[in-house]
């Protein structure tokens, strides 16, 4: 259980997203919030390789000052659409035209992360394909209304009003939120057997 193998460290949440914190909390898991300030700049290098370079670069930024016994968890999550990378929306009109992008098609939500201590570091990713409901217009001006897509990659939550539009999903619901569950622990497996943990 991922709570077992973590209990000798404190436990560093380098993001400043609920979602996350709230994922960890589910797993009994209380962290505390170190808010990395890296720029995330999205390039036409392959989506998972820089949801993995962003989440390492939150990492490295937060190992800097980390102690010894804190365990750093970093990530980032990218919406990918026909080969195109939908970020957080710049402003309503942008998630208007992310939404009416994902209206009745299909994508994929990345999550890259990085976890480890100041000694060592393991980096993964996750995908997870999302199938839209067909959107209307006022759907889509409604949704915006509630600024729930304003702060999330791809101007949706799975986990609020943006849950009425989804019909389909294949792989880790809570990717989509933001923290790949399983890999994470996979990754923490992993870093056990090596005894980096």
């Amino acid at each position: 259980m991922i709570d077992k193998i973590l209990s000798t460290y404190k436990v560093v949440l380098a993001s400043a997203s609920p979602r996350r914190r709230e994922i960890l909390s589910l797993l009994s898991i209380k962290s505390e919030i170190r808010v990395s300030d890296v720029a995330e700049p999205i390039t036409d290098e392959d989506p998972a390789l820089q949801a993995m370079k962003h989440a390492r670069n939150k990492f490295l930024e937060i190992s800097q000052n980390a102690g010894k016994d804190e365990f750093i968890i970093a990530a980032d999550t990218i919406v990918v659409l026909d080969g195109r990378i939908l970020g957080k929306p710049r402003d309503e009109a942008e998630a208007q035209e992310f939404l009416r992008a994902l209206s009745g098609n299909t994508h994929t939500v990345i999550s890259g992360i990085c976890v480890g201590t100041c000694r060592n570091l393991q980096c993964a990713y996750e995908s997870t394909v999302v199938q839209f409901a067909r959107l209307s217009d006022a759907e889509i001006a409604d949704y915006i209304l509630t600024l729930e897509p304003l702060d999330k990659a791809g101007a949706y939550g799975i986990q609020g009003f943006g849950s009425q539009f989804i019909t389909r999903l294949e792989g880790c619901y809570f990717n989509v939120m933001g923290f790949p569950v399983r890999k994470f622990y996979e990754t923490l497996q992993s870093m056990k057997q090596e005894g980096s943990l």
